[in-house]
């Protein structure tokens, strides 16, 4: 059965770009972010790469570690590696999976049979430092992702754990927030002292907590 949101996510083990990883010890106390790529040597995969590389402070600043996968070997891994710095202008600095025997990519089910049978879609799989499931995104090969946008889902994960709020539509990082509806008015005078716009009794707006 696929997992599905508040799951624990499963241990493994499995060898990669900076050495055998068990994925327990390698998550500790952080968020991680895993996510898949159909195939060594591809060119959507090729620039997804080096976009998380360039993003990886980011990712750092919020309490999160990447971490890739790709079906193909640790030998063909090392030698994509050189194309990765060479086109897209940065060495990659988290590690990348060689799941050459499908082994995270099934426990994961991260292989789609009607899409492709052998080659893993492009999966994100956002878990929290309890190894929690929190937020699964599922892409097909030629689409790109977008790792701005998991940024946002990211903060939003973590306001929303810690203040009892929502994120509107495409809200981002400053903007108004939603108090819960299971929050009474009265409760909310003290946790929002700000105040708050009141559009209709269970839409609240006030300004995101800091």
């Amino acid at each position: 059965m696929p997992l599905q949101l508040g799951d624990v996510v499963p241990n493994f083990t499995q060898d990669s770009t900076e050495g055998p990883i068990d994925f327990y010890d390698y998550a500790g106390n952080d968020w991680v972010i895993l996510f898949s790529h159909p195939k060594d040597y591809t060119p959507v995969c090729t620039t997804e790469l080096g976009a998380v590389a360039k993003l990886k402070g980011e990712f750092e600043a919020r309490g999160v570690k990447v971490l890739g996968l790709s079906v193909d070997s640790l030998a063909s891994h090392e030698g994509w590696l050189k194309d990765i710095e060479e086109t897209q202008n940065v060495a990659l600095n988290f590690p990348l999976l060689a799941d050459e025997d499908r082994k995270v990519a099934n426990l994961y089910n991260m292989i789609h049979p009607n899409e492709d049978n052998v080659f893993t879609v492009r999966s994100v799989f956002i878990i929290d430092p309890g190894k929690k499931l929190r937020l699964t995104i599922t892409y097909p090969a030629p689409t790109g992702r977008n790792f701005n946008e998991i940024l946002r889902v990211v903060d939003a994960l973590q306001l929303t754990d810690r203040n009892k709020v929502a994120t509107p539509v495409n809200w981002k990082q400053g903007d108004d927030v939603i108090i819960l509806p299971s929050v009474s008015d009265e409760d909310a005078k003290g946790m929002f002292p700000s105040g708050w716009k009141a559009h209709k009794p269970y839409l609240r707006v006030t300004a995101q907590p800091k």
